[in-house]
This record gives structure tokens, C-alpha cells and sequence, in this order.
């Protein structure tokens, strides 16, 4: 069936182009939503936290408040340490398995008496000695930090700490000291190698305080509408991991003495993502940062909350007894008030909690972003279509019913994953089923007409109108979606670009590469490439997509020898203006790539990824080595035949591969001039001597080549050959040369 019949105006067919422009368009987001659609989820998540309302909590954590009545009754903030120290050790006698601090003390406590002293000295009737006076200073009962500092070192406690974001530690700044043991599975990457949220520095406690058992931040993150929705478990500091505050309070707690951080062998921004940490036994899913999305257990205290002025009073023991205990404020003149999902005013102190009790019943939220993917697309398709054939080919009425139905299914279905701990965004879903109602009545006049105009802006800025024009005229012929194909990738380099635009200034240099790459792309979009993109002064171009061409080798080779020659021409306008001398290198490789659109959420583009991409960059990267303009790849070399004059030039290992890789020079299009075929030939000579281990021949050979035509090619050899004869290779050697570097 031909496009103008399969479009021909149907309110049927044109639901069904709307279902299919849908999966496209959600495919082409790939792992990322766009910033719109993720806070229209987040906001349809906060109302399943209210339709769901409160739920039970472990009954294992309960939260001490510096509330405004202890305020009233102790005394404005900050309290002497000596207060904090008697409420701790209160909170231990009482049975406590843990005590948790969601505040820092930063600095030493001015209240002090040692602080004091020389001032009461001199209230005093009679002198005091100067050796009195130093065993006054030296009197731990005169520093409220060190009894809070002692007070801590003999009860189990987790002091907190903050980190800042926004700038590098230096070596001087103070390091946390938290007591776990993490374990990484699997144990390969290093820690700077894993996908951790960094920190600049840390705001610790001073050292007399810190005496406690472990230590762990408390930072929270608000997404961009301000509310906290996730938390990180861990952050990273000169790359050592550090675990969070309610982590380690609930490893305390719990008695464990280590951490598994669950690894992915996939890499997030050339990291290794996390998977989820395991303590105790429990795995906590994590993001791929390390971060726990909070299960909101309710409103505003929802955990139990006692009064720090109640506590030291002795009151409220039984209820602290074989508790997590976390010692914050609600009060809202000491600024530890949040938005989340059920307030936007709820303390931070119970945020902290809530993750506790999250790891205690390891029943955080978590967002599988494939889940997401299978039940969009169900949606889409499956009710995307029915809704469609409802509203085409039955009553208003029935059409009406179809979509509140769809509507209905849509939230039920994730209400029902949220029920089970698991997000599940229903926006795009959403918005495409409303989209899908309100366009099977638009006009196939009007959908040809965007297709076309989505076709020409997608493909006219890097094929050439030709190209264009036949995928206008045949779309079918077209695929946008991921796929494994077969062509050829070119990668071209200014070489020693760094030093030549040194000598420009920035508009020099700008002017200059829009005329070298307009120049070089010209050359590809005559010889049908698709122009990949452009790296800085790199050119990355292909062949054989986004329409099939089963002669892309011939082709790109054709492509770059004239890309040289064209080169030699600008060279000249260049010399004229007396503009540094340009030279570039070209790597081809042939062979199976995934093509198609890859990208962020926001932004995406038509390209290939896979091994034989980077082997053409690598190749590109080993013109410089070997003196060569152009380097194709033996794949490449096959697919020519015998319509291209190439010439051997090593067999090698480059760094990212196992198979070794034969790797050739094309000269020319058809035959050599004569000169050129007999240097070639003594090449080639030279070459199976070198392999056969006949280093003297071969060097031979190479310093005649030398003598009448010098090339870097033939001075490598002759270095290698040195190497040999003082070093030589195994008898079972195979010629390969292995390079470590890219």
C-alpha cells in the first residue's frame, strides 16, 4: 500500500498515526524526561501521597524536639553544651538503641566557663595563682564540649555534619570521620570511578565534640519546585565515600558494622551507576546516584515527637526505650523546615526519620525507569488505539465513556504501582491519550504536511537535499528507532589544533573554522554522507544511513580523498592570507553500528554508537602515529575491491579491543602512478620481512625508501626494528603491535 493510500483521511487512521507519533516521540527521550514532564509527574505523585494518606511507621524511631516550648522553658538556641550532653545521656540511660544529631556544632560553645574565667578570677577576693589558674583551664568540668564530647564517646551516637557543594575542598579543610566499613560488589571501580553525588567540603564538628561513633550528613537536595523528594545515602569527598546521617544512625543502631554499595557494570556519564546499598541484610534501591526516594509515612508528626525539655526532666523513658532516637527542632526560627510531598512546612528533623524508618522496613520508593517505559507504552497503544476505533466508528456517548475510561485505567494502574513502593509517570501518557481524543477529526492534508516539515528539519541540516528529498518522497524507506546497521563511519582531526588556534584571536578562529568546516563539508554532502556532527575541529560523518547504500565504503574513501584534495585547495587561500598551514587525518571503518536517535530529553540526535565507531575514531587518532592522511580499517579495506590503490600498513591492537585490527593507506582511486606502485610495492616488501622477523632486510629496504622518499611510516619501522634487534620478540610472535593509548 502507498503512503498517499495508507494516508488517505480517516479519523481512525489518523488516531492510529497520533498512537504511532507518540511512541516515537517517547522512545526518542530515551533515559531522560524532559524537566515539563517530570514535574508534572512529581506533582501527580504528591496527590498519590495524599490519596494513600498516612501509613504506619516501624515504631522504631522516635524524634527528640528542641521545640519552641524547650526554647521557652531552657533558654534561646544554641544551649550550652552541658544541656546537650544531660539530654543525651538521659536519652541512653533510658535505653535509646541510638542518638542520631540533625544539627552540627560547628563551632566551640562560647558559654563555657573556662571561657570565662579570667573575668571571674577578678570577681574574686583573694588572687589565684597562675598554676591554679592553668589547672582551672584544664579542668574538663569547665568545657562544655569536652563533657558533651565524653558523653558521646560512651554512648552509641551518630553526630551530623553538613557538606557544601558549591567549591573544592582544600587539604586543610576537616574531614568527617564516619565508622563503617563500605564494600563495593563488584569490587572493581575505584571510588572516584562511581556515580556519587560530590561535595566541596564538609562543615564538621569541632574536635572536642566529636568524640561519638560515627558521623554522617544530613543534607537534603529539593528538586527544581523546592520539595525533597530523594536523598543521598552517600556523597563523595576527595573521592571517599561518605554515608548520610540517617544511614549510619540506622546501622548504629541495628549493630552492623559494614555497608555493600551495589555497583552497576553500566556506566552513567563514564561512571559506574549504583544499584542500591545492603545493610543488615536489607538492599535499599537506590537512583543511580546513590539517592533513596522517601516514602512519606504522613503529615507533620507522624513519628512520635518528645520534648526536649520533657526529656530532661525525666520524663517520656518508656517511650524511648530500644529506639532510633533523633535529636533535631521543629521550631521555625531555627530554619530546619522543608517542603515535601504532604507539607510545605515539615521539619527536616522528621524528614531524617522517615529515612530510618525507609531503611528499617527497606521499603523505600523506587522508579524503574523500564517499568515506566512498558506501561507508557501499553497505555499509548493498547487504549491509545481502542479509544480511536471507539470515537471513529462509534456514538459521541461511547467515544465519551471510552476516554474517561482511559483516563481512569491510566491513574488506576499507577495508583496500584505506588501501592507497591513504585513510581510510575503518568503524564505522557496522559497528554498523549488527550491528544489522541481530541486529533482523530484533524485532516491527513495536515498531518502530510507536518510529517514532511519534520522530515526536512530533522535531516536538512547534515544530508544533502537530495538525500532529503528521497526520504520525503519515501518515509517507509526511513527509520528513526534504534537499529543494527551496516556502514561506514569517518572521523576527521585537525591535527595540532590547540597551537594553531593559539595564534588566532577567538573571531579569527571563528571565521577560520566555519570556512574549514563549510569547505569539508561540502565534500561530504557531494559524495552522499551524512554529516554525524562536529567535535570542536572534528568532523564525524557516515554512510549508509539514514538511507541504506550498499556502496558506503566506496563511497567515504572517495569522500576523503577529496576531502584532502580540497584541503590542498583552501591551503593555498589560507597561505595567501598568511594563515597557519593545516593538515588533517582521516579514520574509516566499516561494520555494524546501532543508528538512530540517541540523546537526552530535551535534545537528541540521529547518530551511531557501538565498538566500530570507536574504531574509526581510534584509527583516526593513528594517522598522527604513522604519518598518514587517511587509515580505513580492513573491513573497509574488503568492501572496496579492487577500485581503490591501498597499501598495508600495520597490524595492531588499539586500546578498547581484543581482535587485532589490519589497518591500510588508500592512495588513490584506480591505478597508481608508477613511482607510487613501486614504492609500494617495497613497502610491502619490507613489511613481510619485518613479519618473518628478518629485521635486517627489512631495515634494509626501509632505509632505501628512506633515501629517496622519506616518510614517518618507514622511520617507525626502523625504530621498531631497533627495539627487535636489542630486544627480540617470542618465536610464535604474530607481528601485532598493541597501543596503549588512544
Amino acid at each position: 500500500m502507498k503512503l498517499p493510500t495508507l494516508l488517505k483521511p480517516s479519523p481512525f487512521k489518523i488516531g492510529c498515526l497520533l498512537v504511532l507519533a507518540a511512541v516515537v516521540l517517547y522512545y526518542s527521550f530515551g533515559s531522560n524526561k524532559p524537566q515539563l514532564l517530570a514535574s508534572f509527574d512529581n506533582r501527580l505523585t504528591d496527590a498519590l501521597f495524599s490519596m494513600r494518606g498516612k501509613t504506619a511507621t516501624s515504631d522504631a524511631v522516635v524524634i527528640v524536639d528542641i521545640d519552641n516550648d524547650s526554647l521557652a522553658r531552657i533558654g534561646q538556641w544554641p544551649w550550652p553544651r552541658n544541656i546537650i550532653a544531660d539530654l543525651a545521656d538521659r536519652i541512653s540511660q533510658a535505653g535509646a538503641r541510638v542518638i542520631g544529631f540533625d544539627f552540627v556544632f560547628a563551632e566551640a560553645d562560647r558559654t563555657s566557663p573556662k571561657n570565662h574565667l579570667d573575668n571571674i578570677i577578678s570577681l574574686l577576693d583573694s588572687p589565684v595563682s597562675g598554676e591554679k589558674r592553668q589547672l582551672l583551664l584544664e579542668n574538663p568540668a569547665l568545657d562544655h564540649d569536652l563533657i558533651l564530647g565524653n558523653t558521646l564517646a560512651a554512648i552509641p551516637s551518630v553526630l551530623g555534619y553538613v557538606f557544601e557543594t558549591d567549591r573544592h575542598a582544600g587539604s586543610a579543610d576537616p574531614k568527617p570521620f564516619p565508622s563503617c566499613t563500605i564494600r563495593l560488589a563488584p569490587t572493581a571501580p575505584p571510588f572516584a570511578a562511581i556515580n556519587f553525588i560530590p561535595a566541596g567540603r564538609a562543615i564538621v564538628n569541632v574536635s572536642e565534640v566529636a568524640q561519638s561513633e560515627s558521623e554522617g550528613f544530613f543534607n537534603v537536595f529539593p528538586d527544581p519546585s523546592g520539595t525533597i523528594r530523594k536523598v543521598p545515602l552517600f556523597m563523595i569527598l576527595d573521592n571517599v565515600p561518605y554515608p548520610s546521617l540517617a544511614l549510619e544512625t540506622m546501622r548504629v543502631g541495628a549493630g552492623e558494622e559494614e555497608i555493600t554499595i551495589h555497583l552497576s557494570r553500566q556506566l552513567q556519564n563514564n561512571r559506574n551507576a549504583i544499584l542500591g546499598i545492603t545493610v543488615g541484610g536489607r538492599f535499599i534501591p537506590t537512583d543511580d546516584q546513590g539517592q533513596i526516594t522517601v516514602n512519606f509515612r504522613g503529615p507533620v508528626h507522624t513519628f512520635p515527637f518528645l520534648s526536649a525539655a520533657d526529656i530532661l526532666q525525666g520524663r517520656h523513658r518508656d517511650q524511648l526505650r530500644d529506639k532510633y532516637v533523633l535529636i533535631g527542632t521543629s521550631a521555625a526560627g531555627l530554619l530546619d523546615l522543608r517542603a515535601t510531598p504532604f507539607s510545605n512546612i515539615f521539619p527536616g528533623v522528621e524528614i531524617q526519620a522517615t529515612i530510618i524508618d525507609n531503611l528499617l522496613q527497606a521499603d523505600p520508593l523506587t522508579y524503574d525507569r523500564y517499568t515506566e517505559i512498558g506501561m507508557t507504552y501499553t497505555l499509548v497503544v493498547v487504549i491509545g488505539i481502542l479509544l480511536s476505533a471507539l470515537l471513529s466508528y462509534s456514538t459521541p456517548l461511547a467515544g465519551g465513556i471510552g476516554g474517561m475510561f482511559a483516563i481512569l485505567a491510566t491513574l488506576g494502574g499507577s495508583y496500584f504501582f505506588f501501592r507497591h513502593n513504585q513510581i510510575v509517570g503518568i503524564t505522557y501518557p496522559l497528554l498523549s491519550l488527550s491528544t489522541i481524543f481530541l486529533g482523530v477529526t484533524l485532516s491527513n492534508y495536515f498531518f502530510a504536511g507536518r510529517e514532511k516539515r519534520f522530515l526536512r528539519d530533522a535531516f536538512g541540516h547534515y544530508v544533502s537535499p537530495q538525500v532529503v528529498n528521497e526520504i520525503i518522497k519515501d518515509p517507509a524507506s526511513l527509520s528513526l528507532s534504534g537499529q543494527v546497521r551496516n556502514l561506514t563511519v569517518f572521523f576527521s582531526d585537525i591535527r595540532d589544533f590547540t597551537s594553531i588556534s593559539e595564534k588566532m584571536t577567538p573571531d579569527q578562529l571563528g571565521r577560520f573554522m566555519n570556512r574549514y568546516l563549510t569547505a569539508m563539508t561540502d565534500v561530504l554532502l557531494a559524495h552522499d554522507g551524512t554529516v554525524d556532527k562536529y567535535i570542536g575541529d572534528a568532523v564525524m560523518a557516515i554512510w549508509g544511513a539514514p538511507l541504506a547504500d550498499g556502496n558506503h565504503a566506496a563511497k567515504a574513501v572517495r569522500a576523503s580523498l577529496a576531502s584532502i584534495k580540497r584541503l590542498q585547495e583552501l591551503q593555498l587561500e589560507l597561505d595567501k592570507e598568511q594563515l597557519p598551514k593545516v593538515e588533517i587525518g582521516i579514520g574509516l571503518n566499516s561494520g555494524d553500528v546501532n543508528v538512530g536517535n540517541f540523546g537526552s530529553s530535551q535534545r537528541f540526535d540521529y547518530t551511531v554508537i557501538g565498538d566500530n565507531v570507536n574504531l574509526a575514531s581510534r584509527l583516526e587518532g593513528l594517522t598522527k602515529v604513522y604519518g598518514c592522511r587517511i587509515l580505513i580499517s580492513e573491513t573497509t579495506r574488503a568492501a572496496l575491491g579492487d577500485r581503490f590503490f591501498c597499501r598495508f600498513i600495520d597490524r595492531v591492537r588499539v586500546k578498547g579491543k581484543k581482535l587485532p585490527v589490519t589497518i591500510y593507506e588508500p592512495l588513490c582511486e584506480g591505478e597508481p602512478e608508477e613511482n607510487d606502485r613501486k614504492r609500494a610495492d617495497l613497502f610491502s616488501e619490507a613489511i613481510h620481512a619485518y613479519q618473518g622477523q628478518d629485521f635486517d632486510r627489512s631495515a634494509t629496504i626501509l632505509q632505501s625508501l628512506c633515501r629517496t622518499h622519506e616518510e614517518k611510516v618507514y622511520l617507525l619501522y626502523l625504530k621498531r626494528i631497533e627495539l627487535f634487534r636489542h630486544s627480540p620478540p617470542p618465536p610464535d610472535w604474530d607481528g601485532v603491535f598493541v597501543f596503549t593509548e588512544k
